[in-house]
């Protein structure tokens, strides 16, 4: 049985709708006109709920029919359970005359009876819904620094407590049972932050965490579990880099492995951590990090680089559901560059462009994916497109004078639709591709008369190269390889045993080595051109060898005969 065609919702001004599939074609649920202030599918994509000034609702996605209906106006966040028997709803927290301590602004409701289970008080939109195991059998919040357990859905009762000075931040583990949590705690009086993970329910004594890793630096961290929840990566962030070297603060990546073992991931670039994604696998993830030009680099679970994307103006990475496709894009300040990778060839697919993109999601198909311009981050221009993943666009919509506020593809159960082979054919009915013109380095208006010179490296972006190991070497060929690469390296910069003691090295052939010109200006230029020229016939004997040259190195290449012509000058 073929699996069901995926939704796509979509929010704004002119109320909420569902489309079905890629061409965004008409579905069964009818659009609700009222604004909408928040949207949410279930887990498995069987429920659809969006709430607006009159209340909430609930549908079943399949025939569109009502399931639930609420009469909370105040309602702006919602929330389905893994296993879709409680919805969640968080309204502002807010004090009335009549009650000091305020209203309960959490809210958790039976779905099959809707009944109201539970309300509690959450002041801060972060964190407000509980987290929970993917089989509902544990339930976790964080309540005045300390993680309270619940149990069975049963909020009545807090099974368990994890009591450390002040917890700023966790994450639950995806799967189910045992089911293991991140925790990060903020440092304070010299002492450093960490983060340890535990195992449910071991969260006391000496030896209960599998694994600490404490680290300076960090007024914020991001916790990103794999699928498998056998490892986590912490972004940790500060607010104001001291060195001033970067606007966005400074980060630094740590990995945690439910072993025990952790480290500090090298990067092979300064500057900021932009994105952090894990591949499906759970065997890799992918960094997208440094000074823009950005680079991107895959790693193992032993924090070694594995293939190096180059650099390039990038700034997020994402897996496709099924992780046979990455996609590598430069949204927000930059101009909506997207890298299409297939990464188990490591072959770039295509490189096309969505300009003014603010989102960007997978289908679960792992074929499709959306871009949407959105409010309120640009107010202009909203709308959104539907590619497939080879660059064509098969659906684009314009909101016109309307705002366009979310964009959401239905959510699907992992492996509900299987891996298909990877194809670099555009779709036949495409609307159209946009592939993204060639990028340049800025040049000034006063320079750009002038050919291309190598003496500007900022703005110029790295090749994509493999960093694995040689497989068809032996280690001692890499070891004989490398002997010979450098005796060369040693022969080319020995002078020529022919010469005499106390006569210079010629620097190029066609030129000779002139006597003191009596000027020591004069000599000091003429020894700056040798030394290029040495350099350039340097350059030259790699070139003749395979090496494959740089582009700035190819430029020094070209400047040989006007190197040429201004020593000739001054010698005269």
């Amino acid at each position: 049985m073929a699996p069901p065609v995926p939704l796509l919702a979509v929010r704004g001004s002119q109320g909420t709708s569902l489309f079905s599939g890629p061409k965004c074609e008409t579905s069964a649920f009818p659009t609700d006109p009222a604004s909408s202030r928040s949207l949410c599918f279930s887990a498995d994509g069987a429920l659809f709920a969006w709430c607006n000034s009159r209340g909430v609702h609930v549908v079943n996605t399949g025939d569109g029919s009502s399931l639930l209906t609420l009469e909370l106006p105040k309602t702006v966040l919602i929330q389905f359970s893994p296993k879709n028997n409680i919805l969640s709803t968080w309204q502002p927290y807010t004090k009335s005359a009549q009650s000091t301590h305020g209203e309960a602004n959490l809210q958790l409701w039976d779905l099959k009876t809707g009944a109201l289970l539970k309300a509690l008080f959450q002041k801060k939109m972060e964190q407000w819904c509980p987290s929970w195991s993917e089989d509902e059998v544990i339930a976790v919040r964080c309540v005045n620094n300390e993680l309270h357990f619940y149990e069975n859905n049963n909020f009545n009762t807090i099974v368990n407590k994890l009591h450390m000075q002040k917890v700023s931040d966790f994450s639950l583990s995806p799967g189910v049972q045992p089911s293991k949590i991140a925790v990060y705690v903020p440092g304070s009086k010299g002492a450093p932050s960490f983060v340890r993970l535990y195992q449910y329910p071991v969260l006391g004594g000496p030896t209960a965490a599998l694994a600490n890793k404490s680290f300076f630096k960090a007024d914020k961290v991001d916790l990103n579990w794999n699928r498998k929840a056998s490892a986590v990566l912490v972004t940790a962030s500060t607010d104001v880099d001291k060195s001033g070297a970067s606007y966005y603060g400074e980060q630094t990546l740590h990995f945690l492995n439910v072993n025990g073992e952790t480290a500090l991931v090298q990067l092979g670039k300064a500057g900021p951590i932009y994105d952090v994604a894990w591949s499906p696998s759970s065997g890799e993830f992918c960094v997208v990090y440094g000074f823009m030009p950005a680079k991107a680099t895959v790693y193992n679970l032993q924090c070694d680089p594995v293939f190096d994307f180059g650099t390039g103006p990038r700034n997020a990475a994402y897996y496709s559901p099924q992780g046979h496709i990455l996609v590598l894009a430069g949204f927000g300040n930059l101009r909506g560059q997207m890298e299409v990778w297939d990464v188990k060839k490591y072959k770039q697919v295509c490189k096309p462009q969505a300009p003014d993109s603010t989102h960007f999601s997978w289908c679960p198909d792992g074929e499709h994916v959306v871009t949407a311009t959105c409010s309120p981050r640009l107010r202009v221009s909203n709308g959104f497109r539907v590619w497939h993943y080879t660059g064509a666009v098969l659906h684009q919509w314009e909101a016109g004078e309307a705002e366009l506020w979310e964009v959401r593809w239905q959510s699907a159960p992992y492996g509900r639709y299987p891996e298909r082979p990877i194809s670099t054919q555009t779709t036949p009915t495409a609307l159209g591709s946009t592939q993204a013109p060639p990028t340049q380095a800025y040049r000034p208006p006063a320079l750009r008369h002038l050919p291309p010179s190598s003496s500007s490296k900022l703005h110029e972006e790295e090749p994509p190269q493999s960093l694995r190991p040689e497989k068809s070497l032996s280690k001692n060929a890499l070891k004989n390889q490398r002997k010979r690469e450098a005796k060369r390296s040693a022969k080319m910069e020995a002078p020529d045993s022919q010469s005499e003691p106390s006569c210079p090295p010629e620097p190029a052939p066609n030129s000779q080595s002139e006597p003191s010109s009596g000027d020591p200006e004069t000599d000091k230029k003429i020894k700056n051109l040798k030394k290029k020229l040495k350099a350039i016939e340097d350059l030259k004997e790699q070139q003749r060898s395979g090496k494959t040259l740089q582009k700035n190195q190819l430029d020094k290449l070209q400047k040989e005969h006007q190197l040429l012509e201004e020593l000739q000058a001054l010698s005269l």
